[in-house]
């Protein structure tokens, strides 16, 4: 499916529907690392199911998709990691002024219109926005720093979400 581009973003609209265990935004992974053996089925709606074709090869992909649950916007917030609040743009909050989301999750596989992922830290029947491959020689960062956020992978991994974003 060839679509023309132009700069009216209200043409944005979902490519599919993430599927998970998680239905309850409150005690929820807040990161994939949290999650890394939860399994999870993404479906793509038929009419954009032919932009799948090559991706079968690639281990890791990014998902972009709407926080959907999000009722409210803030420009600081007070992050899961943190007791001190912080600027919108230096968190993963979901209380962004587009409430868009990104995860990295791990693909096993492709089947017809649907991604078996493992890795979903995304609440059931999220609306997704687009799929992009994890390419290691175009995303990976030697020597990265992460701001404030100075917890270690460990520490994610246990987090939980609380009703703060709720």
């Amino acid at each position: 499916m060839k679509t023309d581009s132009n700069s009216d973003f209200s043409s944005i609209k979902p490519i599919g529907t993430i599927h998970s265990p998680y239905t309850n935004l409150a005690d929820m992974p807040i990161q994939p690392k949290g999650a890394a053996e939860t399994e999870g089925r993404v479906e793509i709606f038929n009419e954009y199911a032919g932009g799948l074709a090559d991706l079968e090869g690639f281990s890791h992909i990014y998902l972009i998709y709407l926080f959907h649950k999000a009722t409210r916007t803030e420009l600081s917030v007070i992050p899961f990691m943190d007791t001190v609040r912080r600027g919108v743009y230096s968190t993963r909050s979901p209380l962004r002024p587009n409430h868009l989301g990104l995860s990295l999750v791990q693909m096993t596989s492709v089947q017809n219109n649907f991604l078996n992922i493992l890795g979903v830290d995304i609440l059931d029947n999220t609306p997704l926005i687009d799929i992009k491959p994890y390419i290691p020689a175009f995303d990976h960062v030697e020597n990265a720093e992460s701001g404030w956020m100075n917890h270690s992978e460990e520490d994610v991994a246990r987090k939980k979400s609380d009703h703060r974003f709720i």
